[in-house]
């Protein structure tokens, strides 16, 4: 893949479509021919911005447990509380992103900023599970508002006008706000005051430099009109989109298990209630996502669909191992092997995605593309919690990973096949 055709993470928009008609935030240079200082600055707030959103839409991951005990509901309330928060992120992915190549990037970001710094402001005053729903509810909008328009921001603001660089600071930016949130909350929760309230008093906090950084954004559009647009899979692509997406599902599905159900689960293995346990299990995971893409970035995406499902695949075994052995050995190695596999499965996707639309319909496939995620993560966990409310959580998270494992090896076969009736002139190298 040309490296100025890279995707951007989170973003419905190929980076031309990305671009203001007139960029006011080009790449500009001092005396020396080098970026300047200004550019830097805003390239990386930029980054900044787009890392505190993530984390604090995360920060309630180590905390359900408590929320359960508080408030009196089952594990299925607590799948309910995610899901709704990606039943408000997908439509909201879809409208704002093209709405910001309009009206402009600080028009959409900063009601978003304002609406993650309300959603936080609900959770630490919660009084009921009415509330909880409320605040995903709002960081699923919030984010879903802000995601595009700040990746396209990266593009726009790198400062030597590296896409290469903008894709792989958006990508090691999202992970890590993934990571770093149920982390943050963990620790404090463990071991400051306040657990229900002082992560998000912080996350507000930190949201403020974001909300002053995205007032410095270019003010640029395209003055095109803009009008709401329904995804749509071209004809000619939907074979390697069925693959590719039902691939990327089962993905960001144990995505969703890992931050729903899996600091629980880590708890009942271990006896231990230390919150920051069950946070670093989930961290750690998308850790090994996120040096997995950065290792393997380029390579053939059939490869990294190949190689990346077999670990999925066998990292979910070991999961089921480690709750019929009460292992907190296995644990740890169904970690690192299912975030590995997790990381190569996501780039192998997203990369075939990317080669297989045809370039007048890429923004629309893309989109298409993280809904389909988006739902891996939000639905299959309220089926895992449904049922957890009937066999119990270990035996609940053992039979949703037994039943993923022998997905990913159905879609290993059908992509395997693929490429067995494919000459290999025909193979696409991206590297």
């Amino acid at each position: 893949m040309p490296h100025d055709r890279l995707p951007a993470a989170h973003s419905g928009t190929p980076p031309h479509r990305d671009r203001p008609a007139q960029r006011s935030g080009s790449p500009s240079t001092d005396l020396d021919g080098q970026p300047a200082p200004r550019d830097r600055w805003r390239f990386w707030g930029t980054a900044y911005a787009l890392l505190v959103l993530l984390t604090g839409t995360n920060l309630p991951t180590p905390l359900y447990r408590g929320y359960e005990a508080r408030f009196g509901f089952s594990p299925l309330v607590v799948t309910l509380i995610f899901s709704a928060y990606v039943a408000a992120l997908i439509p909201s992915l879809l409208v704002a992103g093209p709405a910001s190549d309009t009206v402009g990037r600080r028009r959409v970001l900063l009601p978003a900023i304002a609406v993650a710094a309300l959603g936080s402001l609900v959770f630490a005053l919660a009084t009921s599970t009415g509330w909880l729903f409320a605040a995903r509810i709002m960081q699923g909008v919030a984010l879903g508002a802000a995601s595009g328009p700040l990746t396209a921001a990266l593009t726009e603001l790198e400062p030597t006008g590296n896409r290469r660089m903008a894709a792989l600071v958006s990508t090691v930016t999202s992970v890590g706000g993934l990571g770093l949130g149920p982390v943050l909350a963990g620790f404090l929760a463990q071991y400051a005051s306040a657990p229900d309230v002082l992560p998000f008093a912080v996350e507000i906090v930190l949201l403020v430099p974001a909300a002053v950084i995205i007032t410095t954004l270019p003010t640029t559009r395209s003055g095109a009109r803009w009008r709401p647009r329904r995804p749509e899979i071209p004809t000619t692509m939907r074979a390697a989109f069925a693959t590719s997406g039902t691939a990327g599902f089962l993905a960001f599905a144990v995505i969703g298990l890992f931050l729903t159900l899996v600091p629980a689960y880590v708890a009942t293995l271990s006896g231990s209630k230390n919150l920051l346990l069950g946070s670093a299990a989930v961290a750690l995971m998308l850790i090994c996502s996120a040096l997995a893409q950065l290792a393997c970035y380029g390579r053939p995406a059939q490869v990294l669909e190949l190689l990346g499902l077999p670990l999925l695949a066998a990292g979910l075994v070991l999961l089921v191992l480690a709750g019929g052995y009460s292992s907190l050995i296995l644990l740890l190695a169904a970690t690192v092997t299912a975030g590995t596999g997790q990381g190569l499965v996501f780039l192998g996707g997203l990369t075939a995605i990317n080669q297989a639309a045809p370039a007048g319909r890429h923004a629309d496939v893309i989109s298409s593309f993280y809904v389909i995620i988006y739902l891996g993560v939000g639905l299959p966990v309220i089926g895992v919690g449904l049922l957890a409310t009937v066999t119990g959580l270990l035996s609940a998270v053992q039979y949703f990973a037994g039943v993923v494992a022998l997905l990913c090896l159905v879609v290993l076969f059908a992509l395997a096949r693929a490429r067995h009736r494919t000459s290999p002139s025909s193979q696409v190298d991206v590297s």
